[in-house]
């Protein structure tokens, strides 16, 4: 419970000659989102506090119909002290924004709660953005200062045990429903708190849904199952909030039921369709960077776990050359996702990785081994529409001329119809993998290959 506060009656100076927007009780349609709302909000806030304080209320363990029962009624007697002008429509709507910050979340609690919603993004009290469909747009709630917004982060951050204040004005921290949030604060962030949100479906999507929604087409979703099936080393490659978790969710449902899949994770993100998963997860050092436990040695760690598959949530940083080694020394089927705009972009992020890893031999070595590693890259992409597709399939075929040579398998190409609207269209380039793992596919492929499109 926050501490017991004085109220600052001067913050309803902009409402107390304000004339309510109909005798009825309908809410004026911009009262919600008005400075005369998060006057009354926060004065009303800062008398229910202390209220609850003078009465030494558990309120926090009290079921949410007596919680709303007790506000309105502090409510009502507070509105009516101070002769507030609002109708009963804008009290209904004070009422329940007073519930959410007393239990809740404040202003952000319904976006929160909203299966819809990709991300939140704060940029200070007063500009709250959310990505859904993948498109972003900015909503209409906001917080009334700093201070409002800060005491919600402290409330989230609180039971993860995190701190955020001008000690450590930065904070990363998974949420206890699979998100992640990232806030930083001032003198950091110059214009008030930033915060940005990423939410994660609790129950993941599957390679059929992916189909649905146009990721990818038929023959393209039985090259990807036969690729986990054959147990190729998988990268997905793509941008900031592309769907490379999304897609390796999907993928790896796909993974027998009888292997061992150890995840490992910077903030684990990954809720995988299966029954056998072991998930390990990075730890941060203390504030005088002792403790901590990165992606390295946690790839390092679960090659003595009996792994049948190891997944990488992302590979961004030294870890690149132990699940390199993985990769080479037995551990078929591993998958990863690495942040990169092409298949040829990712190849050299690899390179550069190790570089930052401390490889101490030349290019060349280094190229064959990453050519021996990785079977295939899954290039994903987000389109102008917010919609997010597979655009590229991709073979790492060797090595020739110094440079590590690939063969592109399937391609992802917008057409236009004869009713003008745009559709999208994968083209199989007619070559076969080279390798000789998926050998045994070779017949499913092709049955594949002439099924009837998706209209």
């Amino acid at each position: 419970m926050d501490k017991k506060v004085t109220p600052i009656t001067s913050r309803l100076g902009p409402i107390m000659n304000r004339r309510t927007s109909s005798e009825g009780s309908d809410p004026s349609p911009t009262f919600e989102h008005s400075e005369q709302f998060q006057g009354v909000l926060s004065a009303a806030h800062e008398h229910l506090l202390n209220r609850i304080e003078d009465e030494r209320l558990d309120v926090d363990a009290w079921a949410p119909d007596t919680t709303e029962r007790y506000v309105r009624g502090q409510t009502v007697a507070f509105i009516e002290e101070w002769r507030i002008p609002i109708n009963e429509g804008e009290m209904d709507l004070v009422v329940q924004a007073l519930c959410k910050e007393l239990n809740g979340f404040g202003p952000i609690d319904d976006l929160l709660h909203d299966p819809s919603i990709e991300d939140i993004l704060i940029n200070g009290p007063g500009e709250i953005h959310v990505s859904q469909g993948g498109m972003m747009r900015r909503v209409p709630a906001r917080f009334s200062d700093d201070r409002h917004l800060l005491r919600i982060l402290r409330r989230i951050l609180a039971p993860l045990g995190r701190r955020l204040d001008d000690s450590s004005p930065m904070v990363d921290a998974r949420l206890p429903n699979g998100g992640r949030l990232n806030a930083i604060i001032s003198p950091l962030a110059v214009d008030g708190p930033m915060v940005s949100i990423r939410k994660f479906r609790q129950d993941p999507f599957s390679p059929e849904e992916l189909l649905a929604k146009g990721s990818f087409d038929r023959p393209m979703l039985a090259m990807l199952q036969a690729l986990v099936l054959g147990r190729c080393n998988i990268l997905i490659s793509g941008g900031t909030s592309s769907g490379k978790t999304s897609l390796l969710n999907a993928l790896a449902g796909i993974i027998p039921e009888s292997e061992r899949v150890i995840t490992i994770e910077d903030t684990a993100e990954l809720s995988l369709k299966h029954p056998h998963v072991v998930r390990l997860e990075s730890r941060m050092g203390g504030l005088d960077g002792s403790g901590e436990i990165g992606l390295r040695e946690l790839v390092r760690n679960s090659l003595r776990m009996r792994p049948d598959r190891i997944v990488v949530g992302e590979v961004r940083g030294p870890e690149v050359m132990e699940m390199l080694q993985a990769m080479n020394t037995g551990h078929d089927g591993s998958m990863a996702t690495i942040h990169a705009n092409s298949p040829r972009d990712c190849l050299h992020r690899i390179e550069m990785l190790a570089g930052f890893a401390g490889f101490q031999g030349n290019g060349d070595s280094l190229r064959q081994q990453v050519a021996s590693a990785i079977d295939f890259i899954v290039q994903i992409g987000r389109l102008g529409n917010g919609r997010r597709v597979v655009l590229s399939i991709t073979e790492i075929v060797g090595v020739s001329d110094r440079v590590v040579t690939t063969q592109e398998l399937f391609r992802h190409e917008a057409r236009i119809g004869e009713d003008g609207v745009e559709r999208d269209r994968w083209n199989g380039l007619g070559f076969h993998p080279h390798t000789p793992k998926l050998e045994p596919f070779r017949q499913f492929l092709r049955d594949a290959s002439q099924a009837e499109p998706l209209p």
